[in-house]
């Protein structure tokens, strides 16, 4: 705390100081967390200890965004970093506003600034880089220019140390380089028979005509067709209502206030350890009996207990659950949430309904036709529909790297200074008339001949480059044959019409509810 106060002024060390002492709230309120591993129900006695933890830890919270929002008043800025905006109140402004719409109030920052800004958010300079010309150094800087790692450490508490986001720079690229393996078109070759019968499966269960929720339902279609692909028939057969309820349970543990303090003391984290360490030793015990049975499967699981490390040999049993609960996460709700948004706009467009459904007869050549790779890969106008959903409803609103140097943007009008957080928005860049024409109407044909709308850098619902989603193929493989078999097997129609407005409070961002609901009637064979 010394060399601290040598370098701060007076009032910023006060300031850690009520850091401190609301840190030390926090430790006493700890204590609940023992109260609830022993057993202990959450009863009116109770309601007291619960008050005392929710006053500590929002009294920690807050006064550590007044420290961070002011920051180091010695810290020099760089001649050419980007123009600073602020909105609302002094300190708290900018993350209030941010919390409340987190593309609106990023959104007056491009209107005040321009395409490159920074805003001070929890103690971090995060710098905006928005548009196909501001947002490409974003995708194009070298790893040892920019790493996503730093940003995203948050989510160690889910994938495990020294897993993904946790491990050195030349760790982690291994581990995507084996995760990339089972996802190459060879691969993809052999998954598209399971995902279709877990997709015939599934429809069967639903009845001649009725009501349902299609978010609710590609939740957990999605899930299945992921755990028999990823995890192998051992989990999918056996396992699967236990990975699903561990896997929810890991899902919530990831909060908006996860991000700033993953380890909060907090009911949700505790559910979130507590799930991981019961997912991890049933991950193990099936990597065990596959190893002592000698039985070899075509899943990932395999591929990564295969694998060996240059010069450190086979991956740990821990590195494998944390290497495959990250799939999940990548998978699971941008999937289910691409899947749940291509669906409504289709069923509210009957013109661009019927091309689909001319398409799917003009490929499979009847309702009963066999799905298999190749054929899914001819379906350019579903494909085109599925980009299209990700361009205007992305279920990443942002994506963030730390910058590691000074990197120069926009020619060189602007360095992003070394130690910021870089944020690109697909949302906001694929919506900019300059990325697209007339970005806000939802329109498939705009990737196809003649107009070939989308390069250099204007869609980036995957990434783009060098940094582009290696699960970008497995996705549209595995959508498309989700909707071929669903669009084929029922008429759909919306029971509340139009497209819903996006839901900002879920980390992933999927539609509202409102217009998730559809009414379904199976078609004669």
């Amino acid at each position: 705390m010394a060399a601290v106060r040598a370098r701060v002024s007076g009032a910023t060390a006060a300031r850690i100081g009520v850091v401190a002492a609301a840190v030390a709230m926090v430790a006493k309120a700890e204590a609940v967390q023992d109260a609830f591993a022993e057993g202990a129900t959450v009863v009116a006695e109770h309601h007291s200890l619960l008050l005392f933890l929710t006053v500590a830890v929002a009294g920690a919270c807050m006064a550590a965004c007044v420290f961070f929002a002011v920051g180091n008043p010695l810290k020099r800025r760089h001649p050419k970093a980007p123009p600073t905006f602020s909105t609302g109140l002094p300190v708290v402004g900018n993350m209030a506003a941010f919390a409340k719409h987190p593309l609106a109030a990023v959104e007056a920052g491009l209107k005040a600034k321009g395409p490159a800004f920074t805003m001070r958010l929890m103690g971090k300079d995060c710098t905006f880089l928005l548009g196909p010309e501001a947002h490409a150094e974003f995708f194009r800087a070298k790893d040892s220019e920019a790493d996503q790692a730093p940003p995203y450490l948050f989510m160690t508490p889910v994938f495990g140390k020294g897993v993904v986001y946790d491990a050195p720079q030349k760790v982690r690229f291994q581990q995507l380089k084996f995760a990339a393996h089972g996802l190459k078109a060879k691969a993809l070759a052999g998954y598209v028979p399971e995902i279709v019968r877990e997709c015939e499966a599934f429809f069967a269960t639903w009845p001649a005509s009725g009501e349902v929720d299609l978010l609710e339902e590609f939740s957990r279609l999605i899930i299945l067709t992921a755990s028999r692909s990823l995890m192998g028939p051992e989990i999918r057969e056996n396992l699967f209502e236990a990975v699903a309820n561990l896997f929810a349970d890991l899902d919530k543990g990831i909060t908006p206030l996860s991000i700033f303090w993953p380890n909060a003391p907090i009911p949700q984290h505790w559910k979130r350890n507590k799930a991981r360490k019961a997912m991890v030793a049933i991950f193990t015990s099936v990597l065990h009996k596959r190893r002592e049975s000698g039985e070899k499967h075509d899943d990932i699981l395999q591929v990564l207990m295969d694998a060996e490390y240059k010069g450190a040999g086979p991956l740990p049993d821990e590195h494998i659950a944390g290497i495959l609960i990250a799939l999940l996460f990548a998978g699971q709700h941008t999937s289910s949430i691409t899947t749940t948004w291509t669906a409504i706009h289709l069923i509210n467009d009957k013109p661009l309904l019927a091309r689909v459904m001319a398409e799917q007869a003009a490929v499979l050549g009847t309702p009963a036709g066999k799905l298999d790779f190749e054929n899914i890969g001819q379906m350019d106008l579903l494909y085109h529909c599925m980009k299209e959903t990700t361009r205007l409803h992305p279920p990443l609103i942002y994506v963030m790297r730390e910058a590691l140097v000074d990197l120069p943007i926009l020619g060189g009008k602007y360095v992003v200074p070394k130690g910021h957080t870089m944020f690109a928005s697909p949302a906001i860049s694929m919506s900019m008339p300059e990325a697209f024409s007339n970005p806000k109407a939802y329109d498939p044909d705009r990737f196809m001949p003649p107009r070939n709308e989308g390069g250099s850098f204007a869609y980036v619902g995957f990434g783009a480059g060098m940094h582009g989603c290696q699960g970008e193929a497995f996705a549209y493989t595995q959508i498309r044959a989700i909707l071929s078999v669903l669009l084929r097997k029922f008429e759909l129609e919306p029971v509340v019409p139009g497209i819903p407005e996006p839901n900002f409070a879920a980390m992933v961002v999927p539609p509202s509810t409102t217009h998730t609901r559809v009414r379904f009637t199976r078609r004669k064979e």
